[in-house]
């Protein structure tokens, strides 16, 4: 089982988690929430998204609105605001919860916050849906869906291990940097896990070197997910134990900090090093075609926004949404949760990810 005990601003150890097999689809019973027992098919529905850090965040906004009108719902997005962006979203959730929305879904700008809101929520008979972050250390969530963020870990490590052999096929060890997300993102030490799930073992053997010796995700962590301070840490990462030692790789844990790194490496006038990434970014796609970037993660947030948009017309049916994992446990309880699958994509495979994307397929040609 996964347990993830995460605090606002440390990280505890994530146990081992594997994907369930089963999927579940059953008819629901009455209920306070969780089991809804059905409600009307015009229902106000709450989404409640963290601060725009990302293209997949003001994509999910926007799909959102749209897909729950389509859906005969009466939705509202709200985003987390720049700054105090904590209680913007905590007083955001309550005033769903005021308005009477049977449904709540919630990415969390930080899922340790905000048990106070999902309890009120429960209180009012409305059922909460963690999207994309796992809300913790309450009982008041009922589901969560998400793509399966360890998954992205792995496939980010290993990406950074094939591409620094496809780059440097003379060398037999490799100097790296490590970069994890925010402290306050549930999933920020999930990746990591992931991705050290395949680098600890090189780096044990002495096949990586991580030069600056910063292994510990509170050394790592970029607090916000904002650029500035990625870049400014590979500034000084480059200050202190770069001047004369060649950077290989670079494990970045998505594509706006992969951009941040490569723009510090650059103005150093450094070789740009073999870097990853995630959530396959307009402009990082641009850059993996023009083979500076090496990789990015494509997490589809249509997909996402539309199975989290099912399991509202599941409940509103009086059904219990579709689930494939029990492994997700959020500290207080196991959180039923669906995973989508997350794709590797390299210049090498790239039209063929995103051949249904409109956006991007024109990118890759």
């Amino acid at each position: 089982m996964r347990k993830l005990a995460i605090t606002t601003t440390a990280i505890a150890a994530i146990a081992l988690m594997a994907l369930s097999g089963c999927s579940t689809r059953d008819a629901g019973t009455s209920g306070k929430s969780g089991d809804a027992a059905g409600f009307a098919k015009d229902a106000r529905i709450g989404v409640a998204l963290p601060s725009k850090t990302s293209e997949n965040w003001v994509l999910a906004g926007q799909l959102f609105e749209d897909g729950l009108k389509a859906a005969g719902f009466k939705g509202d997005v709200q985003y987390a605001g720049a700054s105090s962006t904590v209680a913007d979203q905590q007083g955001q959730i309550s005033s769903m919860v005021t308005k009477g929305a049977k449904v709540i879904i919630i990415g969390a700008q930080d899922g340790g916050q905000l048990g106070t809101q999902v309890k009120q929520a429960h209180d009012a008979g409305a059922v909460v849906i963690a999207y994309d972050r796992l809300i913790l250390n309450t009982k008041d969530v009922d589901y969560y869906v998400a793509y399966d963020n360890e998954k992205v870990g792995e496939l980010q490590g290993q990406a950074l291990l094939d591409g620094m052999k496809k780059k440097f096929p003379d060398k037999k060890t490799f100097n790296i940097e490590l970069f994890s997300g925010s402290s306050d993102d549930a999933n920020a030490p999930v990746f990591f896990k992931g991705a050290m799930k395949i680098l600890q073992p090189k780096i044990d053997d002495g096949t990586l070197k991580v030069v600056s010796g910063q292994t510990d995700i509170k050394q790592t962590a970029t607090a916000g997910w904002k650029p500035e301070n990625a870049q400014s840490r590979m500034d000084a990462l480059l200050t202190s134990s770069y001047t004369s030692t060649e950077l290989d790789g670079v494990l970045s844990p998505n594509d706006t900090l992969a951009r941040a790194i490569i723009n510090s490496v650059q103005k150093a006038g450094k070789d740009v090093p073999v870097v990853t990434g995630q959530d396959s970014e307009v402009e990082s796609v641009k850059s993996i075609m023009a083979g500076i970037q090496y990789s990015t993660i494509n997490k589809d947030t249509r997909a996402l926004v539309k199975h989290a948009i099912q399991m509202v017309q599941d409940l509103q049916k009086g059904n219990k949404p579709e689930t494939n994992s029990t492994e997700y446990n959020n500290g207080v309880k196991v959180v039923p949760t669906y995973l989508l699958p997350p794709e590797l994509v390299t210049k090498d495979n790239a039209a063929e990810s995103y051949a249904n994307d409109p956006k991007l397929a024109p990118l890759t040609k």
